[in-house]
């Protein structure tokens, strides 16, 4: 299965720090939105802590590329409310 990290930027796909920068950015976001940052940004925190010294290479690949489907999902669920256009197949 390819990774979902294609889809990204490969500076921000390849970074981990990069990575873990624009979730966080993106738990701020939504938290001002739903007034619940502090919980949101917790929750990213403790997931890139809770694997931090993963040192198996397809691990750390699937902890990427899960990431990198929450950002994915987060910008789609954006667009759709922005155009009003349905991208998801799902309901």
């Amino acid at each position: 299965m390819p990774s979902l990290q294609s889809a990204l930027p490969p500076e921000l796909a390849n970074n981990a720090i990069r990575l873990y920068r624009e979730c966080l950015r993106r738990a701020k976001y939504i938290g001002s939105k739903q007034h619940n940052t502090a919980l949101l940004v917790d929750m990213v925190r403790q997931q890139f802590k809770k694997h931090m010294h993963e040192t198996n290479p397809d691990k750390i690949q699937k902890l990427k590329d899960d990431a990198a489907r929450g950002l994915i999902n987060h910008m789609l669920h954006e667009s759709e409310k922005m155009t009003g256009r349905k991208f998801s197949q799902g309901s």
